[in-house]
């Protein structure tokens, strides 16, 4: 069985309609990216995998613990850098005080923050906070980690910071579920890629197959980009 399994998944707001009978999978190690435009269900698709918010109907198979990195951080302003690793490995998972802080430790070295530990989020950069929301998210030993627009809210310098770091994640075969409308990483990241629209797949397969579609919406999409 697949790692995340997804049938018929069906969300409105109201009237609106956001998701219109969505199905995928995702296997162990791959990453799958979602592209499409804004108000495609791409954000309500990710938020209803996590149980932020709660599907019509539909199905959601997955056995094991994710993670989720939000588009605009959401670290605790009144935490430390070590505190906001720390705290739901402790209190949730009860992990071992010193294990998790050496843990956060080996993380903060892999994001290039080692010496921040005792920062607060005001001090840092919206990519460094978002390589500690990465941090944090792993610290957690997650199946599958949840990526909602990271790069959406930093500037292009910023940006590369924080795909550099999730493509060491997939060279490590981290298994992850990417929202972004980066179209280059995406198909450079990529094991399988979702072309979102109006609440449908409209087009899916690898990033080869879905970036040279000859799906006309699929073609206008991309063409904004190209231009």
């Amino acid at each position: 069985m697949s790692l995340l399994e997804i049938k018929n998944l069906k969300k409105s707001f109201g009237d609106n309609v956001v998701l219109k009978d969505i199905s995928l999978s995702v296997e162990r190690g791959d990453v799958l990216s979602i592209i499409g435009p804004s108000g495609s269900g791409k954000s309500t698709l990710l938020r209803c995998i996590t149980n932020l918010d709660q599907q019509d109907s539909g199905e959601i198979n997955f056995d094991g613990t994710f993670g989720l990195v939000f588009q605009d951080f959401n670290l605790f302003p009144h935490h430390s850098v070590m505190k906001n690793i720390t705290n739901a490995p402790i209190k949730v998972q009860k992990q071992n005080k010193k294990e998790a802080v050496a843990h956060a430790r080996e993380l903060l070295k892999k994001m290039g923050l080692e010496d921040k530990e005792d920062a607060y989020p005001c001090e840092l950069s919206g990519g460094q906070q978002q390589r500690v929301s990465i941090a944090r998210a792993l610290a957690m030993n997650p199946d599958i980690l949840f990526f909602d627009e990271p790069t959406s809210a930093l500037d292009p310098e910023l940006t590369g910071e924080i795909l550099t770091v999730i493509k060491q994640l997939a060279a490590e075969k981290m298994t992850m579920v990417i929202v972004t409308h980066e179209m280059n990483f995406a198909r450079n990241v990529s094991d399988h890629i979702i072309f979102m629209d109006d609440g449908v797949i409209v087009e899916e397969g690898t990033p080869d197959e879905v970036f040279s579609s000859d799906n006309q919406r699929m073609k206008e999409f991309l063409g904004k980009f190209a231009d």
